[in-house]
């Protein structure tokens, strides 16, 4: 019965989000609440709750510090010259644009942090993406798919938990999958040639010089057809750009936030902070709490400055941080009553003996739908030892489950129960349930493709 109820509460969730009948934070609080009643345990709902907020409550002090921090560096200026670098490359071609998210992500996504990841990646492409007037949910699928390949990196938290579980070393799991998860990032940069191929085809182009102008009117020269199109002064590029750039400057001169001469403290305090989430110097929240206020300090010393810079990203806090403490509503309704235990019970119990030799693959293959529906802590340390005891029954290394269970991240960077993605979709301003329908297909398919590619590597 939990069973069926574990799985019922999750497609009654994704169901809902997807068709906009209710909002991420309703669906996340209510739909938990209701399915905990009806297990019978309604009278241990706020035990439940109170553990999921504790346990995710760093999280979202994280996330709240992280974004006022980063917002803070937009508004001064310091990914200004990123942006005007990746525009000069792209060529103010779409399909360009969408390759070099992927790239941009990826690249970023080697400090580990996936909350980090997004945020960078969104403050430098979403100014070219709202000004070539492309796709958003795009940006948000693409980044998050590559987010997810790199997410295998031993200090990115899956690879250092099987290795704990399986009391394995890390780098005997990592190492050798280095080949099947280039394979990944590959396919990711193939996926983002696809579908920067398909917005230039919908968008045409513009003119370099005036993307790099905002307040001037563009010219379309592309796919669309030619001659001039006026514009809003500081609206969108396309015809169907959506309306309301003016609530992202991005990459406007003369807005009065700009801090020029502190260019060089900002990015020294960046890498400073950066480089201490990697060395673990201090936990993640405390460094971006210090962060955002030395940031808010020395760029806006005047107390209604700095009240005005954290107004000015109020929303995004008030969305992400709620939506992580929604989350944890969802998370601890689903541990505390059991139903993730029975789930994952079940799945593994429906593998027949036949398949026990072939334990690698179907790790991999349970690793998608598993690392989308729980939490990698909840995977890695209740389903892959149970899976590793019963492939040693069947003489497969726990090596070879470790890696496999590797291969559903792609898909597991776009799950409800990851905080990082209400920073990708609150950031890019893009609906939940736009992104998740857009993104699954193509992250199961890159998880696929890495889950062959070690197959076929002879890693899996």
């Amino acid at each position: 019965m939990l069973t069926i109820l574990g799985f019922g509460m999750i497609a009654t969730f994704l169901v809902l989000i997807m068709l906009k009948k209710m909002s991420p934070i309703a669906a996340l609080v209510l739909i938990p609440a209701l399915f905990c009643v009806f297990v019978g345990k309604g009278a241990h709902l706020g035990d439940y709750v109170i553990k999921g907020v504790g346990s995710l409550a760093p999280t979202a002090a994280m996330l709240m510090f992280a974004i006022i921090y980063f917002g803070v560096m937009i508004d001064v200026g310091l990914f200004d010259p990123v942006v005007r670098g990746i525009l000069r490359f792209c060529k103010a071609d779409p399909m360009r644009v969408v390759v070099g998210t992927a790239v941009l992500a990826a690249i970023v996504s080697l400090d580990g942090d996936g909350s980090t990841t997004f945020m960078i990646t969104v403050s430098a492409m979403y100014p070219l993406y709202k000004r070539l007037g492309m796709s958003l949910v795009v940006m948000t699928g693409v980044a998050a798919t590559a987010n997810g390949v790199m997410n295998t990196l031993p200090w990115g938290g899956p690879t250092a938990r099987a290795a704990t579980a399986l009391k394995l070393d890390a780098s005997d799991i990592f190492v050798p999958m280095i080949p099947a998860l280039a394979t990944g990032l590959v396919a990711v940069l193939v996926l983002s040639y696809v579908l920067g191929m398909r917005e230039r085809k919908r968008v045409g182009y513009l003119s370099l010089d005036k993307v790099l102008e905002p307040e001037t009117e563009t010219v379309l020269v592309g796919a669309g057809g030619s001659g001039e199109t006026p514009r809003a002064s500081g609206g969108g590029a396309a015809a169907d750009a959506p309306e309301g750039d003016d609530d992202f400057p991005g990459l406007d001169p003369a807005r009065e936030t700009l801090r020029p001469r502190l260019y060089w403290f900002n990015a020294l305090l960046t890498v400073a902070l950066l480089t201490s989430m990697i060395m673990e110097w201090l936990p993640i929240p405390v460094l971006f709490l210090i962060g955002a206020a030395l940031a808010l300090t020395v760029n806006f010393p005047h107390i209604p400055a700095q009240k005005a810079r954290i107004a000015a990203h109020a929303d995004n806090v008030v969305n992400v941080s709620g939506m992580v403490f929604a989350a944890a509503v969802f998370t601890g309704v689903l541990n505390g009553t059991g139903m993730v235990k029975h789930m994952a019970d079940w799945l593994v119990g429906v593998v027949p003996d036949s398949m026990g030799s072939q334990m690698g693959l179907v790790t991999g293959v349970l690793s998608l739908p598993l690392t989308y529906f729980m939490s990698n802590d909840g995977f890695y340390f209740g389903v892959v030892p149970v899976l590793a005891e019963a492939g040693a029954a069947h003489g497969v290394s726990p090596l070879e489950i470790a890696r496999a269970s590797l291969a559903g991240q792609a898909l597991h960077m776009s799950s409800p129960l990851v905080p990082a993605v209400y920073v990708l979709v609150g950031m890019a301003k893009v609906e939940f349930g736009d992104h998740t329908r857009f993104t699954v297909k193509w992250a199961a398919l890159t998880c696929l493709v890495v889950l062959g590619s070690g197959i076929l590597f002879g890693i899996i």
